[in-house]
């Protein structure tokens, strides 16, 4: 596991400490969490995500790597990843590299080592809020700042940021 630390800051105040398994740096989104047990990558790449930080309430993913056939569209559309723990080692014929690895060429910053389910509860609870997951700045009060500077995610037009750039016509007569 890597040793780099990391911390999840929500709206509220409420602070997750972990480490680093994605890209090195800070990101903002809004926190959400998906019960699924497999299907990290096609969550990753939907653009229902757009914008959000998911969390992932099964305790290890990574299991079966990341492969270029699994993705939902041309990119990563989430803006952080959280587990419990990643699975550095991916152990299936069909993968082309880790989870950890993947977020690290795209870059998307994840954190892992942290009770999902607290965190999961919390939301639960409170419902989705923004935060911020950082492997740069572990100062409270600087992180609470930037904090309340991001929009809520209701009401943002987000199509922009999710549509193939080029319209295209689909023949339905594609071999598989």
């Amino acid at each position: 596991m890597n040793n780099t630390a990391a911390l999840l800051m929500l709206k509220d105040g409420r602070l997750f400490r972990g480490y680093s398994f994605g890209a090195e740096g800070e990101n903002t989104g809004e926190v959400c969490f998906n019960t699924g047990m497999t299907g990290y990558q096609e969550i990753l790449t939907d653009p229902s995500y757009c914008g959000q930080i998911v969390t992932m309430t099964y305790p290890h993913i990574g299991n079966y790597g990341v492969n270029r056939d699994d993705v939902e569209s041309s990119k990563i559309q989430v803006a952080g990843f959280v587990v419990r723990e990643e699975t550095e080692i991916p152990s299936n014929y069909r993968s082309d590299q880790s989870l950890g690895e993947y977020l690290r060429s795209v870059p998307i910053v994840g954190i892992q080592g942290i009770d999902t389910r607290a965190l999961t509860r919390h939301l639960r609870d409170c419902g989705a809020m923004n935060g911020i997951i950082s492997t740069t700045d572990f100062d409270e009060a600087s992180l609470k700042k930037k904090l309340k500077n991001i929009p809520s995610m209701a009401g943002l037009d987000l199509v922009p940021n999710v549509t193939c750039e080029q319209s295209y016509h689909w023949n339905g007569n594609a071999s598989s």
